[in-house]
């Protein structure tokens, strides 16, 4: 049986993910705040757990991670995006998000390093906003960023497990997007839609079995860039 975490899981997006996995008989487990984490496993179905873990404040990861003993797949969904414009620049919500996307990320790895299985790999997800800021995006575009250049460290020192990054365009199912009408880029994109949550789950199954894929960004947009 195939071990798969998802840090980030009770999400949205998280839960699309777990959902994936578990439907193919991983065993996931899934984190974010207990209570949150737990209600979600269960709806899920077997073999999915629940535990608390909090990206922002790193020094406590260890800790929350203390029982989990072997991970064959590690994707970290969580997400920091709040507009934050540098007019009204809030420093306590920009330190909050920039920890909880590199600093934590980074911390989840290193601690979870010697319990990854042979042939396990790693995959973060960073956000099309790195490519495209917008007005407020300033954390989000610059920790996504970031992003890029953890994954390419990561790969080298955790060599040779893989890890690589997913940067989802907007994501048109999503509970942000489902029920606006017409969203922004749904009509920019050479697709003529915007992607949705199960393409992003298929393709984070694809970086972690694609065994040649390694420090790559994987940008899923339907096109988006190239117009």
């Amino acid at each position: 049986m195939t071990s798969t975490l998802i840090v980030g899981g009770s999400g949205g997006l998280g839960g699309v993910i777990a959902q994936y996995f578990a439907d193919r008989g991983d065993d996931v487990i899934i984190s974010r705040d207990k209570a949150r984490s737990e209600t979600i496993a269960a709806g899920i179905g077997v073999g999915v757990r629940g535990l608390a873990l909090d990206l922002a404040q790193p020094e406590t990861i260890s800790a929350s991670l203390a029982d989990v003993t072997e991970v064959d797949n590690l994707v970290i969904t969580a997400v920091g995006q709040a507009a934050n414009t540098l007019a009204q620049f809030n420093i306590t919500d920009a330190v909050t998000a920039v920890t909880m996307k590199l600093v934590g990320y980074a911390e989840t790895v290193r601690v979870l390093r010697n319990r990854l299985s042979p042939g396990a790999s790693v995959v973060l997800f960073g956000g099309l906003a790195k490519e495209r800021p917008y007005p407020g995006s300033t954390v989000v575009t610059t920790f996504n960023a970031g992003i890029t250049g953890l994954v390419k460290t990561l790969a080298v020192e955790m060599a040779p497990h893989r890890v690589n990054a997913l940067h989802p365009g907007l994501i048109g199912d999503s509970p942000i997007w489902r029920d606006v009408p017409n969203p922004p880029h749904s009509a920019q994109t050479p697709i003529g839609r915007l992607v949705t949550m199960a393409e992003i789950a298929n393709a984070t199954d694809f970086l972690l079995r694609n065994t040649g894929i390694n420090a790559h960004d994987l940008h899923i947009d339907g096109g988006l860039l190239a117009t």
